[in-house]
């Protein structure tokens, strides 16, 4: 079976196309400027074009949000091109996780179901997610959310750092050379990359610590790349993480 799962963002849109549980093409769109829905009818089939993606061969489209009024927009797109209604999950769709909150975005629940599914069922599992916000999210052995922690995302502090300041400009979020730097560039480098490496580090100890247990880390959303490699704290990075744990969500409905 073929699906588009499509996970909207405050930032970005990422699209997957899965060919049964696996899947084979991922694409991201940016959310901003907003956009009215016949134009994300028109964005949608360029990038289907771009793909070679047959909207006929499409059996089933799951959509999974925390932005309601795109949520609405990109529907109305979706079922202008595949001619069926998309299927929209959120933290009230059941599976195997309690959420345990009626507050719970439906990307951090996400997130804890493919956690819940992929990963090992004899430990605890954390789940970092790169977005807007940083999040961490917890599950224990049996699918209960033991809970969760929101921090500023690195692209939200490293762009209210440039935008209030007068001199600091722009720079590419990678690993600098060293920690100390001696250049505008790669002294916020450090600051955005070993700051935020710490405070993930901290939080992996401390939830280590209030859940008595070592968990299994993994990691996703747009940076989280960058980070992986820097620390052993971090076992798994799939950016595609949230896109798998919104199919699971979908698969049988």
């Amino acid at each position: 079976m073929h699906s588009i799962v499509i996970n909207i963002g405050n930032t970005n849109i990422r699209f997957g196309l899965f060919n049964n549980d696996n899947c084979e093409i991922s694409w991201i769109l940016n959310t901003k400027p907003y956009r009215t829905s016949d134009e994300l009818q028109m964005q949608f089939m360029m990038m289907y074009q771009t793909h070679k993606i047959d909207a006929a061969n499409i059996e089933k489209i799951i959509i999974g949000s925390v932005v309601p009024q795109l949520t609405y927009d990109v529907s109305r797109a979706i079922q202008k091109i595949h001619n069926q209604k998309p299927i929209v999950v959120d933290r009230t769709t059941p599976s195997g996780v309690q959420p345990k909150s009626k507050q719970m975005g439906t990307d951090i629940y996400a997130n804890l179901v493919a956690a819940h599914h992929l990963y090992p069922a004899d430990k605890k599992k954390i789940i970092f997610d790169f977005g807007t916000a940083l999040t961490a999210s917890c599950i224990n052995e049996s699918g209960e959310t033991l809970g969760v922690i929101i921090a500023p995302g690195i692209i939200t502090a490293l762009n209210s750092l440039i935008h209030d300041t007068a001199q600091l400009p722009e720079i590419e979020l990678v690993k600098p050379k060293h920690v100390l730097g001696l250049d505008t560039v790669s002294c916020m480098q450090s600051g955005m990359v070993y700051g935020y490496l710490g405070m993930v580090e901290g939080f992996v100890d401390r939830i280590n610590d209030e859940v008595e247990d070592d968990c299994f880390v993994i990691a996703t959303g747009g940076v989280s790349h960058v980070y992986k490699p820097l620390t052993d704290k971090i076992q798994i990075a799939d950016r595609l993480h949230t896109l798998k744990g919104l199919y699971y969500l979908g698969k049988d409905l």
